[in-house]
């Protein structure tokens, strides 16, 4: 432990022994939740709000322990045929899966209850480590607390789709980066690169923080982390990926580096249907997604297809920038949504505002507070290293926004940074508390006066 996170317990007036205690007992409440969420869903796969992508997840598995390889029975989302490869949904989901339904039958229960464990324990324990190195074990455990009850994360939880590893496994990346910057070894290198690698292989769009995460690791670690450090991290990182760019050259002909649906995303998300206003879901009264795609562009494989609609993508932002500038702007209000709507279903509008909207006040004001706090005090170690972990973290929010904000925006798809806000909510929630504790004191000893 190092000496700034010693003076944060003595300053937050609990033992070692109480954290562990309370820690536990986040721990416990998580997992419990998770559990009952899972068992409500039950041993069934439907269409349920927000998850239903976990309909394909759950029979792209079941193919895979039948022996087929990543390929669907029947025609599948979004334009692939029977029988022919897929590489458009998360390996790193379906594999998950497809090694529950091997070891226990198809039971998507087992699945869920496995999940909930295993996102349960470890998303508080996560989330208090990165928020100790911020401000203490009082905010640890607020964070963990947060992390433990926060709705969506329950919902997700349980549910068979790629949020719930992701979260994990981002998590488990910014905790490897600090560790490895302030004392970077070639085996702590390693399963920092391992895991990063299993976050792309979550969700692909964890690449677009990479070009970021490694300079930080030599900025954080500067007169620690060396040349060998990184190439290690590089090659453990890239020794998760290969496989499966391999894989994926064998089964479509061309490179992809690790799924397909990047062009499939650009295009829907910037095509001219939504003229300036962003539709993150359309509705009955417009075309469908495949009925977007052009009918001369159908016959060709998932792969093909997908690089063939980046390129249309790309052209509508030629073609019309304005306009793209405008979309990606209106793209705001649905990747920031926090209030309820007539439209979504009483779940959703009870997870978004009982959640997100609770606590985003919170995680605003710790936003604020922590820049104020880390470049407005003297530049000890204590400090750079509190820096160090700013930047860090500000710099995921920053990029995985970017990328959604510039692409899809979704509520869901913000859920990785939620994980990081919370942190955030947690200093403002404990600063907030001292504050109306002092206020109370002065109040007291006046009237004593």
């Amino acid at each position: 432990m190092s000496g700034s996170q010693a003076s944060s317990q003595s300053e937050g007036g609990l033992s070692p022994r109480q954290v562990r205690l309370w820690l536990a007992a986040i721990v416990l409440v998580a997992v419990a939740l998770r559990v009952g969420a899972a068992l409500t869903m039950g041993d069934r796969v439907e269409n349920l709000p927000g998850i239903f992508d976990q309909i394909s997840y759950d029979r792209l598995a079941q193919n895979v322990v039948a022996g087929n390889g990543f390929s669907f029975d029947i025609d599948w989302w979004p334009n692939t045929r029977a029988g022919e490869p897929a590489a458009h949904w998360s390996y790193l989901t379906t594999l998950y899966l497809a090694g529950v339904y091997k070891l226990a039958g198809h039971h998507p229960l087992a699945a869920r209850l496995l999940q909930a464990l295993i996102t349960g324990g470890l998303m508080p324990l996560l989330t208090d480590r990165l928020a100790v190195r911020r401000r203490g074990p009082v905010v640890g455990l607020l964070a963990a607390g947060i992390s433990a009850v926060y709705i969506y994360f329950v919902y997700y939880g349980a549910a068979l789709m790629s949020e719930p590893l992701f979260f994990v496994a981002v998590l488990g990346t910014l905790n490897l980066a600090l560790e490895t910057a302030e004392r970077p070894t070639p085996g702590r290198a390693a399963v920092f690169g391992l895991v990063a690698g299993c976050a792309v292989l979550g969700r692909q769009t964890f690449l677009v923080f990479l070009p970021f995460l490694l300079p930080w690791l030599v900025w954080a670690g500067r007169g620690r982390v060396r040349f060998h450090h990184v190439l290690v991290c590089l090659l453990a990182l890239l020794l998760v990926i290969a496989p499966w760019t391999v894989r994926n050259y064998l089964a479509f002909g061309e490179f992809v580096l690790v799924n397909t649906n990047a062009g499939y995303v650009f295009f829907w998300a910037n095509h001219p249907i939504h003229g300036t206003n962003f539709i993150s879901l359309l509705g009955p009264e417009h075309p469908g997604y495949v009925d977007l795609i052009p009918e001369e562009l159908r016959h060709l494989n998932e792969a093909a297809l997908g690089k063939a609609l980046l390129r249309s993508g790309l052209q509508f932002v030629v073609d019309d920038p304005v306009r793209y500038a405008l979309l990606s702007l209106s793209r705001l209000k649905d990747y920031f949504l926090f209030w309820p709507k007539p439209s979504s279903s009483t779940l959703s509008n009870i997870s978004r505002v009982g959640s997100f909207g609770v606590c985003l006040p919170f995680m605003i004001y710790g936003l604020i507070l922590s820049v104020r706090s880390a470049w407005c005090t003297k530049g000890d170690l204590a400090t750079r290293e509190k820096r160090a972990t700013l930047v860090l973290l500000y710099l995921f929010i920053a990029a995985y926004t970017g990328v959604h904000l510039l692409s899809w925006a979704y509520v869901r798809y913000r859920l990785p940074v939620d994980t990081v806000l919370v942190v955030f909510a947690a200093l403002g929630i404990h600063d907030l508390t001292l504050r109306i504790v002092r206020y109370h004191s002065r109040r007291k000893a006046a009237s004593w006066n």
